[in-house]
């Protein structure tokens, strides 16, 4: 039986889910015109990485989130500050919620550019990375790593996860994309 806390992240993560792959899909089909534009200036080279890092990422996302949900119990979680299991329902709502907003500003700053449209890109994808290394380092923090192979796949996958929302999405994305 699922605690109070791992509902609420259940809930979170289908209803987050739906909202990202929503938010891509809308945004793939309402700008057809447009929808290569959100690539803004980055480099025709680089967009294979960005592609199987995606995809890495995506699959990445998948032991990590049955970890969390399933492989810890959410009683027994102690992490910085007397933070609990709690922690994981608010990171997955600032990664998911972040990521479900991206593609309609970037859309939204393509049609209509803005300052204050690109520092709300620039601003939620710092939270969507900073929130993805909260979950990586609250992964590490926890004490609870049985089975070892699913501790070892959810921590690989964090990384996966990291190293696509912190480096590509909020470091390298944002330099080529013109303001």
């Amino acid at each position: 039986m699922l605690s109070r806390l791992q509902r609420a992240l259940l809930v979170v993560v289908v209803v987050g889910g739906i909202a990202v792959l929503a938010s891509y899909f809308h945004g793939y089909l309402a700008h057809p015109d447009i929808r290569w534009d959100i690539w803004g200036g980055t480099p025709s080279a680089l967009r294979p990485l960005y592609t199987v890092s995606m995809l890495a990422a995506a699959v990445g996302y998948i032991p990590l989130t049955l970890f969390i949900l399933f492989g810890i119990e959410p009683s027994r979680v102690r992490l910085v500050a007397r933070l609990g299991y709690g922690v994981f329902v608010v990171l997955y709502v600032l990664v998911l919620s972040g990521s479900a907003a991206w593609m309609p500003l970037t859309y939204c700053m393509i049609e209509v550019p803005s300052h204050v449209t690109w520092i709300a890109i620039r601003v939620t994808l710092g939270v969507v990375a900073l929130a993805s290394i909260g979950l990586l380092l609250a992964l590490l923090r926890l004490d609870q790593r049985q089975p070892a192979i699913w501790y070892r796949l959810a921590v690989a996958g964090s990384l996966l996860f990291c190293w696509q929302t912190v480096v590509l999405d909020a470091v390298v994305w944002p330099h080529y994309f013109p303001l």
